[in-house]
Formats: structure tokens, sequence, C-alpha cells
């Protein structure tokens, strides 16, 4: 889907149902940056050949938004083709994490005899867990030729979550610091790190974006953009108010958790 002139979005990666899962490109003329990876070796695969083709020649890069596996278990797949990635530096995933996502996977195949076959592991045929190879400590900003493109920290979903900016074309990948039709996933963190989440929203609401990107569910633009940020708002604020997150079945949250650590439904959202 094309946003702006430098600007794509790909939208509805696989990942577990209800859940998929959003990336975006970005190029200018010397280098295109992939934003996020994808919860697969095949959407990282189709992201790098979407890619290639918007602008050939280009060096390619990319970026993950955050710690959970859907949106960098395509890492290991661009790497092992020369492509560079970055992240926050608390993006720290362990390899022996896949299983439970694999595992995940299967408890929504509701047939028995493909369940028993295993046939929830052939989506991540291929994949591997790897953690970005160019950490970000703080704000930043790439040229890929003509064309600045912003990495912003923004925290709260995980501690390790960015946004990334194309001021020159109003366009803002948030990851799942936005999200569009879903409610956004609080169980990875607490109150103190909702409370973060807030002030990453209301960062996001000053760039006044044109077209925002979230990590799941739909782009959404011009005066959709604020409505979209203060529903997520709202969930929070009501969060903080009762101690507890919206899913999980209402369990109270602790206090704060490690990022990409959450408990398995935390894996993704």
């Amino acid at each position: 889907m094309k946003l702006s002139r430098s600007c794509h979005a790909v939208l509805g990666l696989a990942a577990v149902p209800p859940w998929t899962v959003n990336a975006g490109i970005v190029a200018g003329a010397a280098r295109t940056i992939i934003v996020d990876t994808g919860s697969s070796a095949a959407a990282a695969l189709t992201l790098l050949g979407y890619a290639e083709a918007i602008h050939p020649g280009n060096a390619l890069l990319a970026v993950v938004t955050e710690p959970h596996l859907d949106h960098v278990l395509g890492i290991a797949t661009l790497r092992e083709r020369g492509v560079q990635v970055y992240g926050h530096a608390g993006v720290t995933r362990r390899p022996e994490e896949l299983e439970a996502e694999i595992a995940a996977c299967a408890g929504c195949v509701t047939d028995p005899v493909r369940r028993a076959r295993g046939e929830a592991r052939l989506l991540f045929s291929g994949a591997r867990v790897e953690n970005p190879d160019r950490s970000v400590t703080g704000d930043a900003e790439l040229d890929l030729g003509g064309l600045a493109v912003r990495l912003l920290i923004t925290p709260g979903h995980t501690l390790a979550s960015l946004s990334i900016h194309v001021p020159d074309e109003g366009v803002l990948y948030t990851g799942d610091c936005v999200v569009e039709g879903y409610l956004p996933n609080l169980e990875a963190g607490g109150p103190a790190q909702w409370g973060s989440w807030l002030g990453s929203l209301d960062r996001i609401a000053a760039l006044a974006p044109a077209v925002l990107v979230p990590g799941h569910g739909a782009v959404v633009e011009g005066p959709a953009v604020l409505p979209t940020v203060d529903a997520v708002r709202r969930v929070l604020e009501e969060a903080l108010r009762t101690g507890r997150a919206p899913t999980g079945a209402g369990v109270r949250t602790p206090g704060r958790a490690r990022a990409g650590r959450g408990r398995a439904r935390s894996r993704r959202g």
C-alpha cells in the first residue's frame, strides 16, 4: 500500500489469530528501510522482495519497533542476506522463546489431526531468534539519500519500543504504541510502564502525522489519526484507574515487566 512518495505499508502479515501484524517500507534515493521484519521467515522474504522492487539497487536496512516475536522473527532471514537491523538496545530475545510462540500458534489449530501433525510449526519454517545488530539508545536520524527518517524512543507497550517518523512526508510508523481496531496489549507491563506509554502517545499526537501506520489494524489518515491515538489513551487511563489490563481475564498486572519477557499471551500485540 503506497502512502506517500517514499512510504509504503505492508498490512496483514500472518500472526497468531486474531492478530495480524503490519510492516512498512521507506525508500530514499540511496537506501531503503524495512520497518519491522514480520513473524516468520516467509514474511521477511516477502518484505525483502517488496523493498527490492520498490527501489532496485538501493542499500537495504531494517528497524524493529519492539521485542515481541511477531515483529522480530524475520531478523535472522534479513541478516542472512546482508541487511543491517536496527532496534532498541532492550530488544533481547532468547532462541528458546520460539518454542513458546509455536505452541501459542498450535493452540489456534482447531482440527485435532492437524494439531497432532504439528502443522502450526510450518508457519515458522526457517525462522530462528536473533536480535538487532545495530543498537538504538536514544532518538536517532538516518539519511536514506535526500530523505531523513527519525527513530524515536516511544516506550510503554514495551520498554524497548520505537516509532519511525518520516517528517517530510508526514508518515509515522508506531509499532504497537498505537493499534487500530484491537485492544492494545497492556499485559507486558504494569502501571509505571503504562504511564510512560501515555507520555509516548502525547509525543505522537504532537507530531500530528498525516498518516499513521499502527502495529496492528488499518492505516489511519488525516482526521482519524488523533481519535485512534485517543482510543488507546482511554484504555490506558482505565487500566491505571483499576490497576488491571483489559485482557488476560482481568488479572491484576504487576508493577513492571521486562521488555519482551511477558507471559505467553503477551508475546504479541
